[in-house]
This record gives C-alpha cells, sequence and structure tokens, in this order.
C-alpha cells in the first residue's frame, strides 16, 4: 500500500548508541520546597473533595518492590559497529596510515575514508532463560561485536537472530550456554490505557540500571519513522541509551521497547508496543525478517468531508485510491473509492491503521475486508500476497569468509601483503597477513597489535597469507595463546601474545 507520508519530524530522533563519556557532568537537583501545613480536614483524615482516582494515586506505595522484581532482567547492550564501506574507498587502508593522502610516495593518491568502528552503548530485556534479548534495531545495526551486561555484573557475547528495521525491533541471543537467567514477561500493551503508571530501566549516558517513572500519555502516535509507526508515549524520562530498554506496567510486564525521544529535553519518548512485538517475534526467531502482508493498493483517510461526499454512514475508514494491475486487491475485485472500514471484524480508523493490519496478515491467508462502495456495505474476500522488498531488508549478506570469522573472534582484519603495498610500506618481507584494522578493547587490541604490522609466523610457524593466520585463529581452543611474530615497515621484529577468547 503506498500512501502520502507526513513530512519527518526532526525534532524527533531516535535515541540512538551513545558513546559514552568518561567524564558526565551531572546537574544538582533543585532542592526540595518545605511542604504546605496540613489543613484540619486532611489531619481529620476526611478526603475532602478528592475525586476517588485522585486518592487512589495519592496512596500510591514505594516502587521499589517492582523495580527489585525486574530490573536483573534488563541488560546493557554493549556494540561495536561498523558502518557500511563507502563507495570510492581506497582498497589498501595502510597507505593512508603510513604516507598521510597527502600525495607523499603516493604519486598524488587521494586521502581515503577509512571505515570508523563505531562504539556505543544501548539497553535490552531477556525474556528467555537461556538468553534471548530484546532490543532496538538501531542498537545492533552494523555490529561487529555485541557485549551483554546484566545487572549482577556477568557479560556474555551476544550475536542477533533476528531484526526488523521498519519497526525498529531485534531479536538477540547469548551465544555462551547458560539457562536460568532471569527473565521478564511480555505484557498486553492494548490492556494499558492514558494515564496508567509505567516505568522505564535502562542504561542513559551508560548509567546502568537507571529506574524512571511517568505515565501512559497517549496511544498509537505516528512519528515519521516509517509506514509502521503505532508508538506508545510517555513521560517516563527516556534519553540517549535507554534505546531498547523495557517499558514497564505496574504488573511488571513489558508494554514497550523505548526507541525514540523528541529533542530539546521535552521529556516525550515513544515506545513500540508489547502486542506488535509478539506479533512479530515468531518470523524474527525462525527466519531472522519479517514478512508482511500485501494487499497492492493506494490508500488516503476518509475525513468527515469526503464521507459526507461520498454519502457514507461513517466517519473512520481507509479510500483505496488505486488498485495496482495484477495486486491481491486487483483479483479479488476491489475497486477505487471503495472505503474500507473493518478486516476480519478488526475495526480499521484510518489509511495508517490499514496497513498496519494487512502487515501483519500471513501472506496467501484470507482476509475478509468490510467496506462500502457507493455507500452500500458489503464484504470482499482477499487472498493476501506478500509485501515486496521495497527497502532490500531482506537480502542476507553474504557468507563470512574465514577471515571475517576470526575477525569477529579476535577483533582483527586481515588481507594478503600485495608487491605493491610492501614496497610502498617499506616491508622486506613478500609474504604473511597484513593486519589492516584492529577493534579497541578487542583480543587483538590488548595484544597490542595494530594496524600496518604484518604477522609472519604463528606458534615459530611461518604465514604466508591472511587465510592462513585466520585458519589457525579458527581453529585455536578457548583460553589458548598463540605466540605472533609480526613485522614493521623497515625489517623490525616484535613478538605477540594473543589470547583466545
Amino acid at each position: 500500500m503506498t500512501h502520502t507520508f507526513p513530512p519527518f519530524r526532526r525534532k524527533l530522533v531516535a535515541a540512538v548508541l551513545v558513546l559514552v563519556s568518561p567524564a558526565l557532568a551531572l546537574a544538582q537537583a533543585p532542592a526540595p520546597q518545605p511542604a504546605a501545613p496540613q489543613t484540619q480536614q486532611a489531619a481529620s483524615g476526611q478526603a475532602g473533595n478528592l475525586q476517588p482516582a485522585t486518592r487512589e494515586a495519592q496512596s500510591l506505595s514505594s516502587l521499589a518492590p517492582l523495580v527489585d522484581s525486574v530490573k536483573s532482567a534488563v541488560v546493557n547492550v554493549d556494540v561495536q559497529a561498523r558502518p557500511e564501506v563507502p563507495e570510492g574507498m581506497e582498497d589498501n587502508p595502510l597507505f593512508d596510515r603510513f604516507f598521510g593522502g597527502n600525495g607523499g610516495r603516493g604519486g598524488g593518491r587521494g586521502r581515503s575514508e577509512r571505515e570508523q568502528i563505531r562504539q556505543g552503548a544501548g539497553s535490552g530485556f531477556i525474556i528467555d532463560p537461556k538468553g534471548l534479548v530484546l532490543t532496538n534495531n538501531h542498537v545492533i545495526e552494523d555490529a561487529v561485536t555485541i557485549t551483554i551486561r546484566l545487572d549482577d555484573g556477568r557479560s556474555f557475547t551476544g550475536e542477533v537472530v533476528g531484526r526488523d528495521p521498519l519497526t525498529d525491533v531485534a531479536v538477540v541471543k547469548v551465544k555462551e550456554k547458560v539457562d536460568q537467567l532471569p527473565t521478564v514477561k511480555l505484557g498486553d500493551s492494548d490492556a494499558v490505557r492514558v494515564g496508567d503508571w509505567v516505568l522505564a530501566i535502562g542504561n542513559p549516558f551508560g548509567l546502568a540500571s537507571s529506574v524512571s517513572v511517568g505515565i501512559l500519555s497517549a496511544r498509537a502516535r505516528e512519528i515519521g519513522a516509517s509506514q509502521y509507526d503505532d508508538f506508545l508515549q510517555t513521560d517516563a524520562a527516556i534519553n540517549p541509551g535507554n534505546s531498547g530498554g523495557p517499558l514497564f506496567n505496574m504488573k511488571g510486564e513489558v508494554v514497550g521497547i523505548n526507541t525514540a525521544i523528541v529533542g530539546g529535553g521535552t521529556g516525550i519518548g515513544f515506545s513500540v508496543p508489547s502486542n506488535l512485538i509478539k506479533a512479530l517475534l515468531p518470523q524474527l526467531e525462525k527466519a531472522g525478517s519479517v514478512t508482511r502482508g500485501w494487499l497492492g493498493v493506494g490508500i488516503q483517510p476518509l475525513t468527515r468531508d469526503l464521507a459526507q461526499a461520498l454519502k457514507l454512514p461513517v466517519n473512520e475508514g481507509a479510500i483505496l485510491t488505486q488498485i495496482n494491475p495484477g495486486s491481491p486487491a486487483s483479483k479479488a475485485g476491489l475497486k477505487a473509492d471503495d472505503v474500507v472500514i473493518a478486516i476480519d471484524g478488526q475495526k480499521v480508523r484510518s489509511d495508517s491503521e490499514l496497513t498496519r493490519i494487512v502487515a501483519l496478515k500471513k501472506p496467501n491467508s484470507v482476509t475478509t475486508l468490510s467496506l462500502y462502495r457507493d455507500a452500500k456495505k458489503q464484504d470482499v474476500k482477499v487472498t493476501m500476497g506478500t509485501r515486496p522488498d521495497l527497502e532490500g531488508l531482506s537480502k542476507k549478506k553474504p557468507e563470512a569468509s574465514d577471515e571475517q570469522d576470526s575477525s569477529r573472534r579476535v577483533g582483527v582484519s586481515l588481507q594478503d601483503l600485495d608487491a605493491r603495498t610492501a614496497s610502498q610500506a617499506g616491508f622486506t618481507e613478500r609474504a604473511g597477513a597484513l593486519v589492516t584494522d584492529i577493534i579497541p578493547g578487542s583480543p587483538a587490541d590488548r595484544a597490542q597489535l595494530a594496524p600496518g604490522m604484518l604477522v609472519v609466523e604463528v606458534n615459530r610457524k611461518p604465514i604466508a597469507s591472511a587465510k592462513e593466520l585466520a585458519a589457525v585463529i579458527r581453529a585455536a581452543p578457548a583460553g589458548s595463546t598463540l605466540l605472533l611474530r609480526v613485522a614493521g615497515p623497515g625489517g623490525g621484529r616484535l613478538l605477540r601474545a594473543l589470547k583466545m577468547p
């Protein structure tokens, strides 16, 4: 389905990955004001003119027991990510490091744009005792390494199971064999009413296990993130680093994943509803991506004026403005100006709601559309199609090479030493595994390996290529140490001890 989207609201920003600063300035909280004197009526225990709901809110007890019961399942998601390599990037990162890209020995070669490692910290929560974690897609996108840190101090390696960029939901699992991890339950987001108390826990600005409380401010918010926007709005404090963390109801159930904020410190945050997450979760766990239903129509919202012009007895629905040839809608006999008011009995209030409902239908399933045509109500059965992958999100990345596998294990990128690089960098060797990149904090970094070093021996055996070194790294047992002999430009040699994770 296609329709005109509202312009992207520039003030709305994703609660994106944040680089945690070692020096975090905390503003001093204002001193509490003295309480106003109690009236005689309050002292005598009379309720006065307070409404029942107000009395209930005032009697709210401490949230500490609720926090204690759920916070152990809330995790920090530390990510090192490598954005996609920009087109035109030079193929020899060593060149820029040694020669500065200002001509030098390169004969006028321009400065290359080396891909950078992005480090960040988001949040997440465990939904399965064996280590299944929910978070945001934007937290783990392009991740090279993922570390899951629990509130009790334990740390595990994570890997992506599935992700859906269109709703910003991702599933990560702990790679180590674990059991009986603390968990929380996904609740019913449709049951939360505007005005209900909600509680957020996460990792804002690197401040682990931070708790904030507020109310549900609104439902079904559309903020221009995608055509499937259906956010819960809350005034519980959400900041960069809270991304992927849970929004709880007062039963300790997760009713949303905290995802986005309004810029400027206005205290408005948005969460993906838990019921939407539950609908996507089976596909994300099984297939790693989401396949959506498709009608093949253009749509717009039904307004009061249009309803009057079309002589309809309803003011809410979605008008079909276009029927794509050969689409499921065309095959079912749907026509332009049909007004859809329900799908399988579920009310359709707008064009956006029609988009979301259709997307959750299974391809090839038979669905009943209730609609008005020429002011007459009727039901039409449609066999759902599969939404085209317009964004290219389901394209699987090529299988990782041996070199890429070794990079993920110890945090080093390798390539063969070619004759041109050897000559330009001044290597006396003509074979070996050239280190081109190191992930900060990785085993390779701790072993004091650095881009530009050439590994020529492992455990006193010669290494002729990146593939040979990658095979050794891949086969090395966990906890073992590889003795590397590395060469630098000009012929100097050093020893390095690389401990296997």
